[in-house]
C-alpha cells in the first residue's frame, strides 16, 4: 500500500489531486490517507508524528511524506530512504531524521527522476506521487544512492506538544515507554498527573496517558486540552518524579 503523510489540511484539491496522480500511474495500488493535518510547515512536529504513527504498517510499505516548507527551492534534496522493510518518499529537510534514527538499517537514494511536468510549489503531486507508484510497482529506484546524514540534530524524545486530535487531546513527542506512570508533568504552569484513560478521572479533570500511538499525550476528560489549558504547537512539558 501506498500512505499519505502530509501537512495539506483536510480542505482544499491537494489529497485528492496526489489520489488521482497516483491512481494514474498505479491504479491497482491501495491508497491510504493516514496524517493529512501535520502542523503545517511543521517538519519538527512532523518528524516525530512520522516515527509514532508508521511502526505498525506491513512489510513493503510506501510512506508518501510531505511537510516541504522548503519546495521549489532545491535546498533540501528529494529522496527514497528504505528503514527496513517500509520506503518512504519525500523531501531531505528533517522529517525523516526520527524514524531512520530508530530504523535498524538505514538505505537512501536522492531522487534524479523529471516528470514530464514539474509545478513549483506542487512536487507532492508532480515528483512523489509518481516515484511511489514507481516503487509500488517494484520498477527500479530512480535516483543515485547516498550517504544518509540527518539534517536536524533534534532529541529522541520532544517535550513538546506536536499536534492536537478534533477533540483537542494534545500529542507530545514524548514515547510513553520513556517515562514512568508516576511522574507528574507540568504545561503551562498546571501540574498534570498520570490516568490509564479518561474513564479513570472526572469529568473536567486534565490528565496524562499513553496514547494508542505510544506517546504521551495530555487529554481533559470530556473537555478540550487545548482550550483549558490554553496550548499550542511548541507548548513545553516539564517533568517531575
Amino acid at each position: 500500500m501506498i500512505v499519505l503523510f502530509t501537512d495539506y489540511g483536510l480542505q482544499g484539491p491537494y489529497v485528492g489531486e496526489v489520489e488521482a496522480m497516483l491512481f494514474s500511474y498505479a491504479p491497482s495500488e491501495r491508497v491510504i490517507n493516514l496524517l493529512s493535518d501535520v502542523p503545517a510547515q511543521n517538519v519538527q512536529s512532523g518528524a516525530y508524528l512520522l516515527a509514532a504513527l508508521s511502526t505498525n504498517f506491513p512489510r513493503e510499505t510506501i510512506f508518501f511524506c510531505v511537510v516541504d516548507p522548503g519546495v521549489g527551492s532545491a535546498q533540501d534534496p528529494p529522496v527514497v530512504i528504505k528503514l527496513g522493510d517500509h520506503q518512504f518518499v519525500g523531501p531531505h529537510n528533517g522529517l525523516f531524521d526520527i524514524v531512520s534514527r530508530r530504523s535498524a538499517t538505514v538505505e537512501c537514494w536522492q531522487i534524479t527522476y523529471q516528470p514530464p511536468k514539474l509545478s513549483n510549489s506542487f512536487h507532492g503531486r508532480d515528483l512523489y506521487a509518481p516515484v511511489c507508484a514507481m516503487l509500488a510497482k517494484q520498477q527500479p529506484i530512480p535516483g543515485k544512492k547516498m550517504a544518509w546524514i540527518p539534517r536536524c540534530n533534534w532529541p529522541d524524545d520532544l517535550a513538546e506538544i506536536i499536534y492536537f486530535d478534533g477533540f483537542g487531546n494534545a500529542w507530545t513527542g514524548i514515547r510513553a515507554a520513556t517515562i514512568d506512570a508516576q511522574t507528574t508533568v507540568s504545561i503551562e504552569g498546571q501540574e498534570i498527573r498520570h490516568a490509564d484513560t479518561f474513564a479513570h478521572v472526572s469529568p473536567g479533570i486534565p490528565f496524562w496517558y499513553e496514547n494508542s500511538s505510544g506517546l504521551v499525550e495530555i487529554a481533559v476528560n470530556q473537555g478540550s486540552a487545548r482550550e483549558q489549558l490554553g496550548l499550542v504547537i511548541g507548548s513545553k512539558l516539564k517533568r517531575f518524579v
